[in-house]
């Protein structure tokens, strides 16, 4: 590769443009000052992630897991529960056969709930 660029990385300009650009994405805005104060940031940001590049990282093998560790497994064992009427007991409201719960989400395409 040539230029600003070596061989996986290529130097990146933060300039307003791209905070625009990231801005517009997450949904925020930015005054000028904070502008400048997230360029900067993006700027420290991006020339880590540059510096961390120059380790000589070519014998070392890629990191898949953090530990050598393997996860546990258990049985899974079937156990009692409890009926549908001790499940019930508690409900502040049910039809003696389900929970009954508050509408949240209204149809739009309805009548009734506009």
């Amino acid at each position: 590769m040539t230029g600003l660029c070596n061989h996986y990385l290529c130097r990146m300009e933060v300039n307003d443009d791209m905070v625009d650009k990231l801005a517009h994405l997450s949904r925020l805005s930015f005054g000028t000052g904070e502008k400048q104060e997230i360029k900067n940031d993006l700027q420290k940001m991006i020339g880590f992630v540059e510096k961390l590049g120059e380790l000589p990282l070519g014998d070392t093998e890629p990191l898949v897991h953090l530990s050598s560790e393997v996860n546990v497994f258990r049985e899974d064992e079937v156990k009692g529960s409890i009926t549908r009427d001790e499940a019930l007991l508690n409900a502040p409201m049910h039809n003696g056969e389900f929970f009954m719960v508050p509408k949240v989400i209204k149809n739009p395409r309805t009548q009734e709930d506009k």
